[in-house]
């Protein structure tokens, strides 16, 4: 009777492993259907940039004949056989650089800008391999986008426009492009991480994926299995050069916000509080009153911005932005850069232990630009616990610091402030979440700081602002 259970055990567990395959393959997404119907709306991208060259002798060592007079040029023609310098050349031929996809039917073209950037002439080439020269409607280095727009008469293809809002972590993704040149090849994987920051890239909040992207696939389309495009391919993060690493996408819900933009107004316009921010660790987040590290910590405030004139202060974590919750550091220029300029917004701070809504108006992202600020010198002199001497700060260093108050470091010696990577010349606005007005008022509360708890300070190094915490010993 055992020996018969036994059989039946194994034959069915026979039978299923042979029914497995097939099972797991009806659960894979139909990627074919879906590259079928998507593909015809993807295009390929290729400048030409506009040169004056005239190339030289084609025998290594030898003279330039262009340049020389004819009675020389002439010389050299009959006592050396080699060949002539060919004529002048205009431009060069058009370099395949990336791929973008249709986006509606009168002609737009979305691609990065990393594509197109320095071009004089912009060519798209479709899938029935017509190739036309595009109009370059507006770019944005910011979010690396850019707008084209060709003229192709009527039924061209296009994509369907999906929302990247509603992506989920582990959720089936897939590219088409040109990488490498080869025009339509199709790679898929699937969404590894959403809202990605990255360096010198704020105001985008990427999507990661783990879909093998090359180069050439850049400024290509990233479908869900629904057929819509949610992102732009646009980056790779690889020691090899390859697919081998990480691939980012621009969310299409910030792409179809700059096509508006460049379409209304040929540029970008973001919001912008006007301050420097950094991450709420647990330390920081001890210090300031909050049960866990969240919120984007402001360190630095522009004078006279939108967050100056707003009400906000050195100290506050923001922990939401209109409603958007800011857990990240990260999340806030991406919250603040959707924002129209000049519209209000609601901002939930914590100060001094408690919770605070401000509103304030909006301001415009200026240009990029760094103030260069030095530490000066003062006469007065003053040691305390944390092993430092500090001096005061006179008004025009104040003026030029763009500081309303502070100490600087005049020396560091061993102990709690060479711990902590204080430096002379640093100068100190805060500390303990209060204010500093003189060296008087540092030394009142380095003797009140308590023993083993986190204690914060504001640190203004370079021009650039941050919060660092330490802990004095019994």
């Amino acid at each position: 009777m055992m020996l018969s259970v036994h059989r039946w055990f194994f034959s069915v567990l026979a039978v299923w492993l042979l029914l497995l395959p097939n099972a797991q393959a009806r659960d894979l997404p139909d990627f074919a259907s879906l590259v079928e119907e998507a593909s015809p709306a993807v295009v390929n991208i290729s400048t030409r940039h506009n040169l004056s060259v005239r190339t030289g002798s084609a025998t290594p060592g030898m003279p330039d004949l262009e340049g020389l007079p004819p009675i020389f040029r002439e010389f050299f023609e009959r006592s050396f056989p080699f060949p002539q310098s060919p004529a002048p050349r205009d431009r060069q031929t058009p370099q395949s650089l990336g791929s973008g996809f249709i986006i509606s039917t009168d002609g737009y073209v979305l691609t990065n800008n990393h594509v197109i950037e320095g071009a004089d002439e912009i060519f798209v080439r479709l899938s029935d391999r017509r190739e036309l020269q595009a109009e370059l409607v507006g770019a944005d280095p910011r979010s690396d986008l850019a707008l084209l727009k060709i003229e192709a008469g009527k039924g061209l293809p296009v994509v369907r426009i999906g929302r990247s809002e509603s992506l989920r972590p582990g959720e089936w993704v897939l590219a088409i492009g040109s990488p490498f040149g080869f025009d339509y090849s199709v790679t898929a994987g699937i969404v590894s991480a959403l809202g990605r920051s990255l360096p010198n890239d704020n105001y985008v909040p990427f999507i990661q994926t783990d879909v093998a992207i090359n180069p050439g696939n850049s400024g290509g389309p990233l479908f869900n299995l629904k057929g819509e495009v949610v992102g732009i391919n646009s980056q790779i993060f690889t020691r090899s050069g390859g697919f081998m690493g990480l691939s980012f996408a621009i969310p299409m819900d910030v792409a179809m916000d700059v096509v508006e933009q460049l379409k209304q107004d040929g540029a970008v316009r973001r919001g912008w509080l006007g301050v420097v921010i950094q991450e709420v660790n647990k330390d920081l987040a001890e210090s300031f009153g909050l049960s866990r590290p969240a919120g984007a910590l402001v360190a630095q405030i522009q004078p006279e911005g939108p967050a100056d004139k707003g009400g906000l202060r050195v100290g506050d974590v923001i922990l939401r932005f209109n409603e958007v919750d800011i857990v990240m550091s990260s999340d806030l220029p991406h919250a603040v850069g959707r924002v129209r300029p000049g519209s209000q917004a609601t901002l939930q701070v914590m100060r001094e232990g408690k919770r605070r809504n401000l509103k304030m108006e909006i301001g415009a992202l200026p240009e990029e630009g760094d103030q260069a600020i030095a530490a000066g010198q003062a006469p007065a002199v003053s040691d305390n616990r944390l092993g430092i001497s500090v001096v005061e700060l006179t008004d025009e260093q104040k003026k030029n610091l763009d500081i309303r108050s502070g100490v600087v470091i005049r020396e560091v010696r061993q102990g709690v402030g060479a711990l902590m990577g204080l430096r002379v010349g640093d100068v100190i606005t805060n500390l303990d979440n209060q204010e500093l007005d003189s060296v008087q008022r540092f030394q009142q509360l380095v003797k009140a700081l308590p023993v083993n708890r986190s204690v914060s300070m504001r640190v203004v190094r370079q021009g650039r602002a941050s919060f660092i915490t330490f802990r004095l010993p019994e």
